[in-house]
């Protein structure tokens, strides 16, 4: 799979930046629920959680496809 998603042009780079893209939504999400959210604190930080389950995963992608480009 790694070698396929490089072989379509994804890079190490890309999945870096989603990581952190997706802590970034994350931090916003909490915030945007915290002030609209009628279910309070917990509801905020569910929605805000549920977007931060990414950024580990794109950062290992990132490591993967790092691996596959120093094996080129």
């Amino acid at each position: 799979m790694i070698r396929k998603l490089s072989e379509m042009g994804v890079t190490s780079e890309m999945a870096y930046c989603a990581g952190g893209v997706s802590i970034g939504l994350t931090v916003l999400t909490w915030l945007t629920s915290l002030k609209k959210e009628a279910a309070g604190k917990d509801a905020a930080e569910r929605k805000g959680l549920f977007v931060g389950e990414w950024a580990p995963t794109f950062f290992a992608l990132g490591v993967a496809l790092r691996l596959e480009e120093n094996r080129k």
